[in-house]
């Protein structure tokens, strides 16, 4: 009877250690779990936001009331004025608008930027996107334009080839409505890596983009400030120094939208899979009222040689802490290690499975990014920490309640 007692025993022993290696399990799963979606997401929206400012400025500077012709025979005083603030770094003229790019059937609306090819460097990198011939092709009167290399695709031409241009402005006739139209050459191609502005956005000439549009679309100054995430605050100095009429636009104003839904999903995840951290927590406090439920006559004996109540609680608070701390720190080490070795492990995945897991085209990268933080894993380490020994408080303070004399009288 008693080798069956303490086979029993065993038993028990066995399951409740068990119970416990699952909770610390699912605590590392989770903390991994954490720190390598925050981490592709910051990835992300890095990769996203650099490629975006690649062909785009920190700050555009629109000046209302104006032709095209007017506005752009003044900017050079409207990018003094703005030079003299000392984060802006460079400025050059643009036109703006949209239009119909046609070639044979196929038609496809775009973004048109008109720039001044010589000046382009110092609010973009576009110079350093082109793929065929550079920016220079692109000359006054030539009526040239340069493609991105998927809206070339998308049009099946090529460096050479011509293209029909519609601006939205047309004029009315006895014969009605007539689009004004202009016959363009390609004359280069570049890649940004951003899918939505390589199939959608395409540059000319800044002259040659005035005389099609006329009274359409916006012209202005791009500006390239130091830092870029200062643009909120540079544009509100400019908004302040600049004379009435120019009106001031930095990037996170034109892509708010894109932004804060990034933000909105990446809290989002960060509940969701909290909540894995949770579950496991919740297993560590069942693993821990078992151990109590299994250990009572334990206690008692304890208890009866002069342990006090709060040196019992101690005890399981002492388990508990160090299940949840080797969880968490199991899941901080896969994780960083996940998560810092990404651009190698999903490719790996990606030829195993003959699967893309990021569509260029839905996601605008082709190639899965990550970027660590040490606040986000500092943060999630601690979140789990404190999860894991909140799960330690009711079975301890059950432990710590136990009655020597019950106990024993009923074992």
């Amino acid at each position: 009877m008693a080798g069956f007692s303490r086979k029993g025993a065993k038993r028990k022993d066995r399951f409740v250690s068990f119970i416990a290696a699952s909770s610390m399990t699912g605590i590392a799963l989770g903390v991994a779990a954490l720190i390598i979606v925050l981490s592709v997401m910051n990835g992300f929206q890095t990769q996203v936001r650099d490629r975006m400012l690649s062909v785009l400025p920190h700050i555009e500077l629109y000046v209302s009331g104006a032709s095209h012709q007017e506005v752009l025979s003044n900017w050079r005083q409207v990018a003094d004025k703005a030079e003299q603030n000392p984060h802006v770094t460079g400025a050059a003229p643009f036109v703006a608008s949209q239009a119909m790019l046609v070639r044979g059937d196929k038609l496809t609306g775009v973004q048109i930027r008109g720039i001044d090819p010589d000046l382009e460097y110092l609010v973009s990198d576009l110079a350093q996107q082109m793929i065929f011939n550079d920016l220079s092709a692109l000359k006054e009167g030539g009526f040239g334009i340069v493609l991105g290399n998927q809206l070339a695709r998308s049009l099946g031409v090529t460096v050479g080839d011509s293209l029909m241009m519609m601006a939205p402005q047309g004029s009315i006739s006895p014969a009605g409505f007539a689009p004004r139209m202009r016959q363009f050459r390609v004359v280069g191609l570049y890649s940004s890596g951003h899918y939505e502005y390589d199939a959608s956005l395409a540059f000319v000439y800044y002259q040659d983009a005035a005389r099609v549009f006329r009274d359409s679309g916006n012209s202005g100054v791009r500006l390239r400030i130091t830092d870029m995430q200062q643009a909120p605050e540079v544009a509100y100095q400019l908004a302040g120094q600049l004379p009435t009429g120019v009106y001031v636009n930095d990037w996170t104003q034109n892509n708010k939208t894109w932004f804060a839904a990034v933000q909105t999903e990446k809290r989002m995840m960060f509940l969701i899979l909290t909540l894995i951290v949770a579950v496991a927590a919740f297993n560590l406090l069942s693993s821990l009222v078992m151990a109590v439920k299994d250990k009572r006559s334990d206690i008692a004996i304890l208890r009866s040689l002069g342990a006090t109540p709060r040196e019992i609680a101690r005890i399981f608070l002492v388990q508990g802490a160090i299940i949840g701390f080797l969880g968490t720190a199991i899941g901080v080490g896969l994780g960083a290690l996940v998560a810092y070795n990404i651009d190698v492990i999903v490719p790996f995945l990606e030829n195993l499975t003959g699967q893309e897991f990021l569509p260029q085209q839905i996601y605008f990268i082709s190639q899965m990014p990550s970027n660590p933080q040490l606040s986000d894993m500092v943060v999630i380490g601690i979140t789990s920490l404190v999860l894991s020994l909140l799960a330690t408080i009711y079975p301890s303070w059950r432990a710590s309640r136990l009655q020597p004399a019950q106990v024993l009288r009923h074992d």
